[in-house]
């Protein structure tokens, strides 16, 4: 295994001429990566489509990077690999926390407009590195990477088999780093805020954003991250304000949460 430093991030895997890669068993499906592709370039408005998570990007960012080992100065950064990273909100905030971060999504659309807006908003001094890809985790799989961190935020409510990707982010981890996961409980409270409230309400998100019923409860989730070699660390609820323009931590895991794990 080789660590992130010695690989070439800016490696792309093949596009087809639609601007989807072509990555064999791709671990998030075709409709799922065209619907966040639609909506790429509006993905840095605040105020469009992707609001919520502009709106809960300080708290999850400063929620993973409180769990994360500090390091002297004389020691490299740590590796972060922001997993299904779309345009890049979380990606650019954890670098410039001055870790150095791959962020991974097979939209190229994307990863575009992750491009641009890193291109229009240079990293500040004191920052770490930020360096963005097309493809999917199991091309880092199969290439050995692996990283300290590894972050799959609201990505496994998405994804076609959440055991196996569980497992992936497991093999993409150091021994004794850290995986980040956040997503949505499948309660009724879930399914009226984030399902009807955000999509058909509130109109926050574009309808047919999430599918309810591959919500996943905490216990499911502890469930996965056991059987892939991972040991549940911490967990929060992540709770919005009335209006929806802030987040703060909670201990209410009964819509959004957010877990830290461990690799032994």
């Amino acid at each position: 295994m080789h660590s992130a430093h010695d690989s070439d991030w800016q490696t792309t895997e093949p596009e087809t001429a639609t601007g989807q890669t072509d990555a064999s068993a791709a671990s998030v499906s075709p409709e799922e990566i065209a619907r966040f592709s639609a909506i790429a370039r509006e993905w840095w408005d605040p105020t469009g489509p992707m609001r919520p998570l502009h709106a809960m990007n300080p708290l999850r960012i400063g929620w993973i990077d409180r769990h994360l080992p500090l390091r002297s100065r004389k020691q490299s950064p740590l590796t972060v690999l922001d997993l299904g990273c779309g345009a890049g909100l979380a990606s650019e905030a954890l670098a410039r926390a001055g870790h150095d971060v791959l962020g991974m999504d097979a939209s190229a659309e994307g990863i575009a407009a992750a491009r641009r807006h890193l291109e229009d908003n240079p990293l500040p001094a004191g920052s770490g590195s930020l360096a963005y890809r097309v493809g999917s985790a199991e091309a880092l799989v199969a290439e050995g990477v692996t990283f300290d961190a590894v972050v799959a935020l609201e990505i496994i409510e998405h994804v076609t088999d959440p055991t196996a990707f569980m497992s992936m982010l497991a093999s993409l981890v150091k021994p004794g780093g850290w995986v980040f996961v956040s997503t949505m409980n499948r309660t009724a409270r879930a399914f009226a805020f984030a399902k009807v409230g955000a999509e058909y309400i509130m109109r926050l998100l574009p309808v047919g954003t999430h599918d309810w019923r591959k919500f996943v409860t905490p216990s499911e989730l502890g469930h996965y991250g056991r059987q892939a070699g991972l040991r549940l660390e911490d967990i929060a609820g992540m709770t919005p304000s009335l209006l929806g323009d802030s987040w703060r931590e909670s201990r209410d895991l009964g819509v959004n949460y957010i877990a830290a794990f461990t690799r032994g």
